[in-house]
């Protein structure tokens, strides 16, 4: 058998083996107290735009499409899921440091004015995930409502993010 074949029969075996090696799904029922809507409000028409553009990565409950059963996609997308949960996730917001919150919310106006979210990666299969203008402008003023309720609430010196001591060289 030509070395080549054997390639190929090991490869197989592999893309077989590995269709029983499933991470675990983000899919959560339960709303948390620490929920931002629970702790800010959401807004019916910014909820919306969360559920298409922003949830599935940024949430405890992703909508999987038909693909996320072949492996190693589930496994780039629990990546995805997971990167996108440690920078914001939505369900458990309210548990961050205000300071944390407030700087989420910076973000996310830098993101969505630069065009950074949603991800190219996720817009190539969700094209309903594309932000119109107006839609943009509605997130845009949410995270600003969202910083001017913080801003309200707590003193300025508790929203500020400590300065992370240098790396050692």
């Amino acid at each position: 058998m030509k070395l080549w074949k054997k390639i190929l029969i090991v490869i197989v075996i592999v893309l077989i083996v590995i269709q029983f090696i499933r991470p675990a799904k983000n899919q959560s029922t339960e709303v948390l107290a620490t929920d931002i809507a629970n702790v800010y409000g959401v807004p019916a028409d910014v909820n919306v735009i969360l559920k298409k553009a922003c949830n599935d990565c940024h949430s405890n409950n992703t909508v999987y499409p038909w693909y996320d059963n072949i492996q190693p996609v589930a496994w780039w997308l629990n990546n995805h899921i997971e990167e996108g949960k440690r920078h914001l996730n939505f369900s458990d917001f309210g548990s961050s440091r205000i300071a944390f919150q407030n700087h989420r919310m910076d973000d996310c106006l830098e993101q969505i004015k630069k065009g950074e979210m949603p991800l190219d990666s996720y817009l190539w299969i969700h094209k309903d995930a594309i932000l119109s203008d107006a839609e943009k402008q509605t997130l845009n003023n949410w995270f600003h409502a969202i910083k001017d309720t913080i801003k309200a609430k707590y003193p300025a010196d508790s929203l500020i993010m400590p300065k992370r001591p240098p790396r050692p060289q």
